[in-house]
């Protein structure tokens, strides 16, 4: 069969690159071989949560998505970065990253991801450009200078103007496009789960930075009456490991320990994930009919909500470059300029969040003293920690 675009990928970037081009009027399919679990409870949902900073909630707007999301959406008004780092774990540096001093509207919106595909995959459904197939995936890609032929899991092919790569940070598309990768591994992985706890969160994303890896709450709304947020806790790998063996009730009293007792003693609301923690960026952001975008392009820690907003800010660019190159869409210029437009941006937050990273991962006490006076001289210097919100945000404030 002849499509305009074929996306490989189901999670929300790939849904999210299906829902812009069948916006624009392009025949799109959209492939993944996992059906989506759009259900929190169930086995596989992914229970991350994700905060569309502006710009990405201005991309969603247009492309028909906000209106399914906006009702579901926590603001996010405040970012306060904890330090406790000293002896005990306990708070001894607090500074708070208020949106009203950078723009009239919140850094953010924040989400569950179950959520967000449940809400796409609704969205695609009302779409008549958009063809989404779960349970089946792409497994070779050929390309000439007029189009590029991919083999499905099922046997059969399809031809395509653009191959559009959002299958993860193992592509396969970008794997038989021969477009290397480089990576960092930090021997980290991170837990993701719900918790809920007796003080309410007001909208405030929080960061404790000790050792390890950050301890993140991000506000949730109430589950059964109680203040909820989700939880992304980094730690070495043995140490995570560790913790997902523990009972509920040792768990609890870890995360409770480990969050310097802000919120009071936190429940788990929901069962627990665990995945490994890298960064990594692809050589070339395009080939020969192929643009890879998301994941196959980039991986960071998930530090800052600067994934899943790279994520989104690549399929922004694509789609404009697609109005400009008229009918033949996915041709050389259009891919090339999709690389010059993207490459430095990606590699200069990806070394950020790797440096990042790995200065919360800090254990000797010296080092510890030290990035808490670097929060503090940062935080004091305004037009400092202004321009920092605003190139963390992606946008000047509006």
């Amino acid at each position: 069969m002849q499509y305009d675009i074929v996306v490989s990928g189901g999670g929300i970037a790939g849904l999210a690159a299906a829902a812009a081009f069948g916006a624009e009027g392009y025949a799109v399919l959209c492939l993944d071989p996992a059906p989506p679990v759009t259900n929190r409870d169930a086995e596989g949902a992914d229970l991350r949560s994700t905060a569309f900073l502006q710009p990405a909630q201005a991309f969603l707007d247009e492309i028909g998505l906000w209106t399914r999301l906006a009702d579901h959406a926590m603001p996010l008004e405040v970012m306060r970065i904890v330090d406790a780092g000293g002896e005990e774990a306990k708070a001894r540096v607090t500074k708070e990253f208020k949106a009203s001093d950078i723009s009239n509207l919140p850094f953010g919106w924040n989400l569950p991801n179950w959520l967000l595909r449940r809400e796409f995959v609704a969205h695609l459904e009302s779409l008549d450009t958009v063809t989404f197939r779960a349970g089946v995936g792409t497994t070779s890609l050929f390309t000439r200078e007029a189009e590029a032929r991919v083999g499905l899991s099922d046997g059969t092919k399809v031809r395509c103007k653009l191959v559009v790569a959002a299958d993860g940070r193992n592509s396969p598309m970008r794997n038989a496009a021969g477009i290397d990768v480089k990576t960092t591994r930090f021997g980290q992985k991170a837990l993701a789960f719900a918790v809920t706890h007796p003080i309410p969160h007001d909208n405030v994303s929080t960061e404790i930075h000790r050792t390890g890896g950050p301890f993140t709450f991000v506000p949730l709304p109430d589950l059964d009456g109680r203040p909820s947020s989700a939880i992304v806790w980094m730690e070495e790998g043995p140490n995570a490991e560790a913790l997902m063996g523990l009972d509920t009730e040792a768990f609890e009293d870890a995360m409770t320990t480990r969050a310097c007792s802000l919120f009071g003693p936190l429940t788990l609301a929901s069962r627990r994930t665990i995945w490994p923690i890298i960064s990594q960026h692809a050589d070339r952001l395009s080939g020969e009919r192929i643009a890879l975008v998301a994941e196959a392009a980039h991986v960071v820690p998930p530090i800052g909500a600067q994934g899943l907003n790279m994520s989104l800010k690549d399929l922004s660019v694509l789609r404009d470059l697609a109005r400009q190159a008229g009918g033949d869409i996915g041709n050389r210029k259009m891919l090339d300029a999709y690389h010059q437009k993207r490459i430095a941006d990606i590699r200069a937050r990806v070394t950020g969040i790797t440096l990042l990273n790995r200065t919360s991962m800090l254990s000797a006490q010296p080092l510890r003293d030290m990035r808490a006076k670097g929060l503090d001289a940062l935080y004091t210097l305004k037009p400092v920690r202004k321009t920092l919100m605003q190139l963390g945000l992606g946008a000047r404030g509006t």
